[in-house]
């Protein structure tokens, strides 16, 4: 049983709060609005007051917050976690922020005497609920082990992939080829209406080739029916898009594709549909093709 502190119940966080409740630990979670914390309060966890309340006294800090500006806040305030952690406590940021605002902070939880993992996820909300994740984690290898049966506990593929920045590197790069695997799902989906085609059937068999992914499986049906509740919101994807392009520009590669995604990502989020799920890039592609 390990003390831990879940700093951001949201969409992802709360049902990962759950499952480490479940799993046996002590858990206490802090959300800004508290409503969201009431799984994790039925669950047997407690609802903190405060980031100073649920880090006092927790061996493990868990974060899973939107972006690198919440993240630094949470870590860094003047009544953040830093100042209230004790020495060797562990932070587990399951957030996808900037590489390199985490090798900042990851440096600063060390001068401070705390360790630091980044250890963003993919697989959004079903995989949260799931217990099912996959996670990508930098930091030093004795932390990764320590961090190893709370990693387990919400997630499926869990993996070290190197140093501090190395699990948010490869979480834009995960979030490049989902994008632009959403992206041609939504022009195959245009495509087969203006033809007439089954869509349903036709997407059935293309899921069974070497057309078949992830991507196809989970969202396929949100373009069949055009319905798409939030499992991972088009802002946030817009925002680790523009970390892509990001770090792709300070690396001084050159990402096509990803920058043709990244724009149309943009439009969505631009004309008002930021709150709706990923797969909503449809309608971009709908507009272009004067079908909205």
């Amino acid at each position: 049983m390990t003390a831990i502190a879940f700093i951001g119940l949201g969409i992802m966080g709360s049902p990962m709060a759950v499952h480490l409740v479940r799993a046996g630990h002590t858990v206490a979670g802090y959300n800004r609005t508290q409503e969201k914390a009431r799984p994790l309060a039925a669950a047997g966890g407690r609802v903190a007051e405060s980031i100073a309340d649920a880090a006092t006294g927790a061996e493990v800090v868990a974060l899973m917050l939107p972006d690198s500006p919440d993240v630094r806040e949470v870590l860094a305030g003047e009544d953040g976690v830093f100042a209230h952690a004790a020495p060797g406590t562990l932070i587990i940021d399951f957030s996808s922020i900037r590489p390199d605002v985490t090798r900042e902070l990851a440096a600063e939880a060390a001068r401070r005497g705390l360790r630091h993992l980044d250890a963003p996820v993919s697989g959004g909300e079903p995989g949260a609920r799931n217990a099912t994740l996959s996670i990508m984690v930098g930091g030093e290898a004795d932390a990764f082990e320590t961090a190893r049966p709370i990693l387990d506990a919400v997630g499926r593929t869990v993996v070290h992939v190197g140093p501090s920045g190395a699990g948010q590197t490869v979480k834009a790069a995960n979030q490049l080829v989902v994008a632009v695997n959403i992206g041609a799902l939504a022009e195959a989906v245009v495509f087969l209406r203006a033809y007439g085609v089954d869509l349903e059937a036709a997407l059935q068999v293309l899921g069974g080739g070497l057309a078949g992914s992830a991507v196809l499986a989970q969202k396929g049906a949100n373009m069949v029916e055009r319905s798409f509740p939030p499992g991972f919101r088009i802002d946030l994807h817009h925002k680790d898009l523009s970390i892509v392009t990001s770090a792709a520009r300070e690396a001084g590669v050159v990402l096509p594709l990803g920058a043709l995604v990244a724009q149309l990502v943009a439009s969505a989020n631009a004309v008002g549909d930021g709150a709706l799920d990923h797969s909503a890039l449809l309608r971009v592609v709908e507009r272009l093709s004067g079908d909205a």
